[in-house]
């Protein structure tokens, strides 16, 4: 019995160590918390947090990188709400894939996850929104592009081509476009604004001034 109980425990553990290993490379152990939540949309498989996680508003973004309003939002609205309430705690920030648009979409989101896995992901993710050509599929997002992109920021790129190419992260892609099927989000950019009282859902690229209005009644 002793002996058939150390089996087991070994097998157990053996089972625990590949869960691990699967969201974690020797760099950086991937902390994903799978009781996230922020509303009713799961988030466990989002982005990290941008700005402090207590603040009591969070903005969820669904998005693709290569959606041009996307970009647009990210260059001429998400700079104010950055500097008028996530650096000043009122709110924070959650990105969740809804890579949709065309084959290169959901790699560019496997990327900035192995990206991720060395502490890079916001650096990585503002990259692809920096660097976004108008064209999708045009090839500025294709696996060479990516790894670029990695190289160009520093990142150690035995890890990042081991990750990219094994589809590392397919799964949490997949789960982030549920999660967007699941809450009806049926373009990008589609957001929530989540604070103490419940949600609002918006659609497309608002302006600054939409997203102010509701923030204020939050807070």
């Amino acid at each position: 019995m002793n002996k058939k109980g150390v089996v087991i425990g070994v097998i157990v553990i053996g089972i625990i160590i590949g869960i691990v290993s699967s969201l974690s490379t020797s760099n950086e152990t991937v902390n994903l918390d799978m009781s996230r939540t922020h509303g009713t949309i799961s988030t466990a498989m989002g982005s990290p947090i941008l700005g402090d996680p207590s603040a009591p508003i969070t903005i969820v973004e669904f998005g693709d990188y290569q959606c041009h309003q996307c970009y647009n939002w990210f260059h001429n609205t998400k700079p104010t709400i950055f500097q008028n309430y996530i650096e000043t705690g009122k709110a924070n920030l959650v990105f969740v894939d809804l890579a949709f648009l065309g084959r290169d979409s959901q790699k560019a989101s496997q990327a900035s996850y192995c990206a991720e896995d060395q502490g890079m992901y916001w650096e990585y993710h503002d990259t692809l929104y920096n660097f976004q050509e108008p064209q999708i599929d045009g090839g500025w997002a294709n696996s060479e592009r990516l790894k670029a992109f990695a190289s160009n920021l520093g990142l150690d790129m035995d890890l990042f081509e081991s990750c990219l190419d094994s589809g590392k992260y397919v799964k949490r892609v997949q789960y982030n476009i549920q999660q967007a099927r699941d809450h009806d989000v049926r373009g990008t950019p589609g957001f929530f604004i989540v604070g103490p009282d419940g949600q609002q859902q918006l659609g497309g690229a608002q302006p600054y001034s939409v997203f102010k209005q509701i923030l204020d009644t939050m807070i």
